[in-house]
């Protein structure tokens, strides 16, 4: 199979480093929308828009809600793909940043169930909608440009600086709610101190999209984007040309991506809603256990320059499936049980997420890259993180605790069957 690789470096004359800062923005301040989010998802939503059902089916509305964003997102990139093929590159990420903008501050504004009933639902619904079709529109395409500029020997290192965001965007989401709820009492919180980080969120995206003009109107990228070598393509073409490397992409990542909820979105649920810790506390332990994730994602790139994105991603993925089988019991076990669960896992997690979307990525061709990645990264995220939360609390809920361990041994299972059928194709093609 052609890996579809570039000659890197002066080649294209686009610098590596400069890049690295636009993609560190940008993901971080999708990150952080999408953790503003999640983390109102249990605290604030349940009760503000469900508060005439009990907490868990409460919470279980508001997971239902969190996950349309991942059913649109692929819309979004279908769409916002016409539009940068008609208008460019610039178009595409500021009417798509707009969008996110604008359902981001709109839901800062929005009304409960005592206030307009049942429309408070309909309302979050279509906003959320609005932030997945906007995500979708926010594929720049500057990681697939880090990839093509990184030396030979570095791809590892430079397939994890897109990953930074995630813990990024966690540290400053969990740090405001912290802030707010440990301050605020409860009814203040709920009346008003919530819709801070919204607004919050809506300033980052502002500063994010000027950082990443700045980069895609550069004559470097206008000369990648001419070439043909970040050309988006429409997606029933790449659909038919890369399918398999869109399919088997789309699941090598289901470990990390599984694991990803089970450390972040899931464990504040969960002590939210079985125990009587309040959630400033937790908030606080996800900002440290998170900050030790950025450390792990920053070793997953000597790492995987040294040993091999595929074979640390295979290897992650068997460490994942061990750390199933115990995980439940430690966030069960109390304070130290729960500190266990977040270091061990951010650690796991930074590891694998730090190169999950590398590893398939440089099968794409040259032609298909740009809206193959982008069509693989949505049906990743929809696979093995959209319903992630809704799933492991269903199941954790009404067959106990183990069964979110179950629930993160499947993704470990599909990553690794992923990534024997991808090894083999590429076998059978040589």
């Amino acid at each position: 199979m052609q890996s579809g690789a570039t000659p890197s470096g002066a080649a294209h004359g686009a610098r590596p480093g400069e890049i690295a800062i636009g993609v560190i923005l940008g993901r971080t301040s999708e990150f952080f929308d999408f953790f503003v989010y999640a983390i109102a998802s249990v605290v604030v939503f349940p009760k503000l828009v469900f508060p005439y059902v009990d907490a868990l089916t409460s919470t279980v509305y508001s997971f239902a809600i969190f996950a349309l964003a991942f059913v649109a997102r692929p819309l979004g990139t279908a769409i916002f793909m016409a539009v940068d093929r008609a208008h460019g590159k610039g178009a595409k990420l500021t009417i798509a940043l707009f969008l996110l903008g604008s359902a981001t501050v709109a839901i800062a504004f929005l009304p409960g169930y005592e206030q307009i009933g049942h429309a408070s639902a309909m309302l979050l619904a279509l906003f959320r909608i609005g932030q997945g079709i906007a995500l979708g529109g926010t594929w720049d395409g500057l990681a697939s440009l880090l990839a093509l500029n990184a030396p030979q020997a570095r791809r590892g290192w430079y397939a994890m600086i897109p990953q930074l965001g995630a813990p990024l965007g966690l540290i400053v989401a969990s740090g405001l709610f912290a802030f707010f709820v440990g301050n605020l009492s409860a009814e203040d919180f709920l009346s008003w101190g919530w819709r801070y980080p919204f607004f919050v969120a809506f300033a980052i995206n502002v500063v994010a999209l000027f950082a990443r003009l700045r980069i895609v109107v550069t004559p470097e990228y206008v000369h990648l984007f001419d070439s043909g070598e970040l050309q988006p393509t429409s997606i029933r073409a790449t659909v038919k040309a890369e399918g398999r490397n869109v399919l088997i992409g789309a699941f090598a990542p289901l470990a990390s991506f599984a694991l990803f909820h089970m450390v972040t979105v899931f464990p504040l649920s969960w002590v939210f809603l079985f125990t009587q810790q309040g959630p400033a506390r937790f908030l606080v332990i996800e900002m440290i256990a998170a900050a030790i994730g950025v450390v792990a994602i920053v070793a997953s790139g000597p790492l995987a320059d040294r040993v091999g994105r595929r074979n640390l991603l295979g290897a992650s993925a068997v460490a994942i499936a061990a750390f199933s089988g115990f995980a439940p019991q430690l966030l069960d076990g109390g304070d130290v049980g729960e500190l266990v669960f977040m270091v061990v896992g951010f650690i796991l997690l930074g590891l694998s997420f730090g190169q999950s979307s590398g590893a398939i990525a440089s099968s794409f061709s040259r032609a298909y890259r740009y809206t193959g990645s982008a069509l693989t990264s949505d049906l990743a995220w929809m696979f093995g993180a959209g319903f992630a939360p809704l799933v492991a609390l269903l199941l954790s809920s009404h067959f106990g605790l183990l069964m979110s361990g179950a629930y993160l041994l499947s993704g470990a299972l599909c990553t690794l069957a992923a990534l024997g059928i991808n090894r083999q194709l590429e076998l059978y093609d040589r």
